[in-house]
C-alpha cells in the first residue's frame, strides 16, 4: 500500500477514554500524553499504511500554564515513545519517514496547534524546535498575541509578533501551519513566509461555507507558495448532518481543482481504530462539545449528532478505501500517492532543511 502520512491526527484508541469525563481534564484540554495508546491503537495504525502522523502536543485551551504544560508533555510523549521503540519512531526529517517504514514502525510527528507556549518571545521556537516539535500552528479557534482564530469575529490579522514569530517558525526550519487561522490571519502570513508552509487540517469553504474551512484566495496562495493542505474527516464537511466520504471527496475534487495535484494531502484530524460503543461514544461526545464550549474553544454547528469522523470511511481500512473511491471516480494512482502522502513528503523535505 502506498505510505501515508496524516498531516495531522491521533494515534489514540478512542475506546480506552468512553468512560471517562472529557471535564476531568479541563485544566489542560485537548493535549496528547500517549496514555491512549495501546497495542490494538499501534496496531492499526500500522494496518492503515500509517508511515507517520502529526499529533497534537502542548498547549490548546484551557486553564494551565502554557509553556510548563508544553514542555511537560513533550517529556511525556519523549518518555512514551522510548517504551515502544518496535512500534514508535520520533521523526527529525524525512529520513524517519524512510527508517519508520522499513522497520515496522509509525513515525511521530511533534506538532502545536497554538502559539501560546512562546508567551511573548519568538526566541522559545528555537526551544522548541530543540525538543523535536516539527509542526507549530499559529493559533487555535480564538485570539491570541499572533492574530485572530477561525471564530474571531473581528479579524485584524496577523500582529506585528505574529509576523516575528512566522519569520522564527521558518528560520528554524520548523513547518508552519495556517489550520484554525482567520482567513485575514492566514492571508498575511502567507504573504510573510518566505518558505512552503501547510494547512494541515481544514475544508474548503466553496464546498461547505464554514468558518473553519479555507476561501479559494487562502488555498490558491498556499499553492502559489508551495504548500500544502490537509482536508479532514470532521463534521465542518458539511453544514448539517452527518458528513460522510462522498462529503470528503467533493472538498477533495474542488482543492485539487484550485490548487493542483502537487498541493492537496490529507489531515483528518482522527485516529484509525474504530469506536466499538455508539452509545458511550455519543454520551462522551456530548460532555466534549459542552466542554469545547464552556472554554470559549468550540466552533459553530459542533454537536453530539454528528460524529468526529466518517461513518463509511473509519478504521484501519480508511485510506485503502478512499483511494479505492477517488481511482474509481478516474483519478490516476500517480495522484492519489501524493494525496495520501506524497505532497506532505515533499512539503515536510523542503520546510525542515
Amino acid at each position: 500500500m502506498t505510505p501515508v502520512i496524516n498531516a495531522l491526527g491521533v494515534l489514540d484508541n478512542p475506546n480506552l477514554s468512553l468512560s471517562s469525563n472529557p471535564g476531568d481534564r479541563a485544566a489542560m484540554a485537548y493535549t496528547s500524553t500517549g496514555q491512549g495508546v495501546d497495542a490494538r491503537a499501534l496496531a492499526d495504525a500500522r494496518a492503515a499504511g500509517l508511515t507517520a502522523v502529526n499529533i497534537t502536543l502542548g498547549h490548546v485551551a484551557g486553564s494551565a500554564e502554557p509553556f510548563e504544560a508544553t514542555v511537560a508533555d513533550i517529556a511525556s510523549w519523549d518518555r512514551f515513545i522510548r517504551t515502544q521503540p518496535q512500534a514508535l519512531r520520533k521523526v527529525h526529517d524525512v529520513a524517519d519517514f524512510d527508517a519508520a517504514a522499513a522497520g515496522g514502525q509509525v513515525g511521530v510527528i511533534y506538532g502545536f496547534q497554538n502559539t501560546e507556549m512562546l508567551g511573548a518571545t519568538a526566541d522559545r521556537v528555537a526551544l522548541f524546535a530543540g525538543l523535536g516539535v516539527r509542526v507549530m500552528q499559529l493559533t487555535y479557534n480564538g485570539r491570541n498575541a499572533v492574530g485572530c482564530g477561525a471564530t474571531v469575529p473581528d479579524d485584524t490579522g496577523l500582529t506585528a509578533f505574529g509576523a516575528e514569530v512566522v519569520a522564527r517558525i521558518q528560520a528554524e526550519g520548523v513547518l508552519l501551519d495556517l489550520s484554525h487561522s482567520s482567513e485575514r490571519t492566514c492571508l498575511d502570513a502567507l504573504r510573510e513566509a518566505r518558505r512552503p508552509l501547510a494547512i494541515t487540517h481544514t475544508g474548503c469553504r466553496a464546498v461547505a461555507d464554514h468558518p473553519r474551512n479555507k476561501s479559494d484566495a487562502e488555498l490558491r496562495l498556499l499553492a502559489e507558495r508551495g504548500g500544502v493542505v490537509g482536508l479532514y474527516f470532521m463534521p465542518y464537511l458539511r453544514l448539517a448532518g452527518q458528513p460522510m466520504a462522498a462529503d470528503l471527496i467533493a472538498h477533495l475534487e474542488h482543492a485539487l481543482q484550485v490548487c493542483g495535484e502537487d498541493h492537496v494531502g490529507l489531515g483528518t484530524d482522527g485516529g484509525t481504530t474504530a469506536i466499538d460503543d455508539m452509545v458511550a461514544y455519543r454520551r462522551m461526545l456530548a460532555a466534549e462539545t459542552e466542554l469545547r464550549r464552556s472554554l470559549g474553544i468550540g466552533a459553530p454547528g459542533e454537536t453530539p449528532d454528528v460524529s468526529l469522523f466518517l461513518p463509511d470511511l473509519c478504521g484501519p481500512t480508511q485510506f485503502t478505501r478512499l483511494a479505492e473511491l477517488l481511482a474509481a471516480r478516474g483519478h490516476p494512482g500517480s495522484r492519489i500517492d501524493k494525496i495520501l502522502g506524497g505532497n506532505f513528503r515533499r512539503l515536510m523535505q523542503e520546510a525542515w532543511a
